[in-house]
């Protein structure tokens, strides 16, 4: 028995024919482009996974500022 996955499911809605010629291993016409698609999406991913390591940087300096204006007070107030 053959496992269907959601991904065909979601290709057999989309478009029966294309859900076909994926089962019956036929070729894409579009080969090239869909290394360019390929290409791009895992740029994309590369950026998200930097924007939100930047991100926790940004919060991590903003927790060290606040923890040295603390200090800062602190200090000035203990004289």
């Amino acid at each position: 028995m053959r496992v269907i996955r959601a991904s065909e499911i979601v290709t057999y809605v989309y478009c029966q024919r294309a859900w076909w010629y994926q089962s019956a291993d036929v070729p894409s016409a579009n080969a090239a482009w869909l290394e360019v698609g390929h290409a791009v999406h895992e740029r994309h991913g590369r950026q998200v996974i930097m924007s939100s390591l930047m991100r926790l940087v940004g919060f991590g300096l903003i927790l060290a500022g606040l923890a040295v204006a603390a200090a800062v007070l602190v200090s000035g107030w203990l004289g």
